[in-house]
This record gives C-alpha cells, structure tokens and sequence, in this order.
C-alpha cells in the first residue's frame, strides 16, 4: 500500500483530496520530523519540501499542474469547481503510472475487493467487456500479493495460432516438432514464482482445455516430447470478455475448467455504466500522453461534459484514442469541447415507439421498441452485428436471436440496411 504525508493545511484546505486518496488506497500517514522512504508528502505552497523527488506542493485558484522533473516537486493548483479532475491529476502524480485509477464507488469498491483477494493465492477469472481494464486490474493483483517480486506474464490466447499455443504454454524439447530446434520453457514456467494472465481464455481450443485443467490441479506442466511433469508455482489469473458459463452450455468452453478458473471471479463494467471513472481517467491520461511540453493542458467543463455524455462502446481504449487527439488539436494550456473528436457518435438512445397502448400488451410494446431500437443501431453501425451488439450493450447470440424473432413476426430488421448498403 502507497503511504502519503499531507501537511497540517493541506489536510484542512483540501480535505476532499485527502479523503480521495485514502478512498483509492493510500495509507494516511502523520507528520514528521524527517523524511520516510517510500513516502510521498503533500505540502502547501511556501512550505518545508521534505523530499523533492517525492513532493507535490498543492495549492488553489487558477488551474495548474507540472509533473515532476529533474528531481524537481510536481506543483498543482485548482478550485472547488475543478476538484473532479484536479484529484485525479494529484492521484496520478503521486501514484505513478502503475496505480489504477478509479472515482467511480464501483470501481473503488472493485479496486478493494481486489486488493483483499490479492492477499489469497487463489485463481481469479476476470470478465468484462473489451478495453475495460481488465489487464490493469490482474496487474494490481499480482502487484499487491506477495508474488509481487516474481514475474507477471500476460498471454493473449486469441492472439496465437492454435499450433503454437500449446508450445508457448507448456514448452517443448527440442526436435519435438518440425521446427524446434531448440527447447523452449513456456510461459508457466516463465512466470514460475509469479502471475501468469490468460487473456481471451475463452478462444483456448477444448483440447488445450483439458491439458490446462491438469496444470492448475496438478501444479506441474509436461513439455511437447517430455515424458516427467515438471512443477510449477504459478498464480493463474483469466481473464475473459464473454460470459464462459454461456460458453459452457454452449459446449465451447469445459465446465470443469470454468470452475477450476472461477475460484474468485470479478467483473469490470463498461465505462459507460461507471461516468465518474472518466474525469479521473482523463486526467491520468492527459498526464500520460502530455509527453515534455512546459505545460499540461486542463481540460475545460464542457470538455469533461462531453466525454461524460458519449456512450463509449470502445470502452477505456477508446477514451485514451480520444484524449491523445484531443492533445494533438490543442495547442494551449486548455482542452476544450472542440477538440474532443470521437471515432463515432453516440448510439441511438432507447425511445419509446408509439403504439396503440389499448390493443396492445405492455410485452408488445417494450418487442415494439426493441425492433425499432435494433434497426436504427444497425443502420448506424452499417450492417455489422458485431459492432450493433457492442452498441446495444448485448452479446452477438442475443442479437441473432432477436433478430430471428423478429423475422417469425414478418419483420426482417436487417433487410432495410442490407439494401441502403447495395444502393
């Protein structure tokens, strides 16, 4: 846990940052006589620097924040109005680019359940939608466990052919297969006294399913062309952004395996149902991406107001997409609405079709709305029930199915978009 020094008028004059920090983790530390290692000191302007390296002078008025540089303290002033976004900034100046950030009380209370878990050396299952943080929280889990000074390890499982999948798993000796010409380790024991993440856990073919449900029992691997297992020590976190017990009655994914993964599961929620993540995440990353210029750029209410408005359907990564133009197109000290360009507008929000209420049922109705809502995200998206689903919050399976219902009812959703496409 990261420990914090706040002076006696920071801790009266900007309670609410202090109190935003203690929120997100830190640990509030009391004043003293000489400096602590591996603490970081928030002091008023015109106050004892104990530690340049690891100040921030914190004052209030106009907006400013300068990261550290040279050794030198990271200075941030801000109002009241502006306490969303200045808090942040401070977070992200004294945690480092390692720490998660969160204001949303979901989120924190994610963040916390995580660190609890991190204290047990249990398997988790991560779901949630693509570019939520997924990865992010695995890495606070191992960076908070005790195996934080051993390896973390992350492996996308969508990302490699299925041919070398296993190979670059559990290893192989050499001339076990065309090709090797030397042996190799693989990732578990890569990771051995550490954290090794399986991203996309769910595109794993059933096979190797089954030779990594071994691992996870057995605690031991067995190379291509090995004959004795070889143990291994080997915190597995998964990570996957379908739901694996649809995969499982699906007969896609094993249900052993899902409950040997599903030890402890959490799930990470799209940024559009948690709105008080992203003037904190704005901030984080403006300060990320705000590279040497001599001053980093605020941005203003309506450009926060903007960004809290979007639907978001690329999540986080779509976010940092946005910011990063946003600092490319401002060329001052303030980013404002006019420089926030999203890849997409907003998906159609969810209205009401009329309908004659007395010769209808309220299931019709709410059916009504439903088509109608479908059709206009398909047109927008141009046809693509991948990118449709992602907009209507709802999988790729539940869309096919409503999109079968409605053609039993003589309503072909997709025909009218199919057409505007050809013409």
């Amino acid at each position: 846990m990261r420990s914090i020094m706040p002076s006696a008028s920071v801790e009266r004059e900007h309670l609410t940052l202090v109190s935003s920090l203690r929120a997100q983790g830190f640990a509030i530390q009391p004043a003293a006589a000489r400096p602590q290692a591996g603490v970081s000191y928030l002091v008023a302007a015109g106050e004892p620097i104990p530690a340049p390296a690891r100040t921030l002078i914190v004052g209030s008025g106009e907006r400013e924040v300068l990261p550290f540089r040279d050794g030198q303290p990271a200075r941030i002033a801000y109002g009241h109005d502006d306490a969303a976004v200045g808090n942040a900034f401070a977070r992200a100046l004294i945690g480092g680019p390692e720490l998660p950030t969160a204001a949303d009380p979901e989120s924190l209370a994610l963040l916390a359940l995580a660190e609890r878990v991190a204290q047990a050396d249990i398997t988790v299952l991560i779901n949630g939608p693509t570019g939520t943080g997924k990865e992010v929280l695995a890495r606070t889990i191992h960076l908070q466990s005790e195996r934080r000074d051993g390896p973390f390890i992350a492996i996308n499982c969508a990302a490699l052919p299925e041919t070398m999948l296993e190979a670059m798993l559990f290893g192989h000796q050499k001339g076990s297969f065309t090709g090797a010409s030397s042996g190799g380790e693989g990732f578990f024991r890569a990771a051995n006294g550490g954290t090794l993440l399986l991203d996309e856990v769910a595109e794993m073919p059933l096979n190797l399913q089954a030779k990594l449900l071994r691992v996870l029992q057995e605690r031991e691997v067995v190379p291509i062309g090995a004959t004795m297992p070889q143990p291994v020590d080997v915190r597995v976190i998964a990570c996957a952004n379908r739901d694996l017990q649809e995969e499982v009655a699906a007969g896609r994914f094993r249900a052993d395996l899902y409950y040997r993964l599903s030890v402890f599961p959490l799930t990470t929620k799209a940024l559009a149902e948690r709105a008080q993540d992203i003037p904190a995440l704005a901030a984080t990353m403006i300060l990320r991406h705000a590279g040497n210029r001599p001053v980093v750029p605020w941005p203003s209410d309506e450009a926060i107001a903007a960004l809290v408005a979007h639907d978001w359907p690329g999540n986080v990564r779509e976010l940092e997409n946005v910011i990063q133009r946003a600092l490319l197109f401002c060329g001052g000290d303030t980013i404002e609405a006019a420089h926030i360009v999203f890849d997409r507008p907003s998906a159609p929000r969810l209205a009401p079709v009329a309908a004659p209420v007395d010769d209808a049922t309220l299931g019709q109705v709410v059916q009504l709305s439903e088509f109608a809502a479908i059709r206009e995200t398909l047109a927008a998206c141009g046809g693509s029930r991948i990118e449709t689903a992602k907009r209507l919050g709802i999988s790729e399976r539940t869309l096919r199915y409503r999109l079968a219902k409605a053609r039993e009812q003589g309503d072909d959703l997709a025909s009218g978009t199919q057409r505007a496409i050809s013409a």
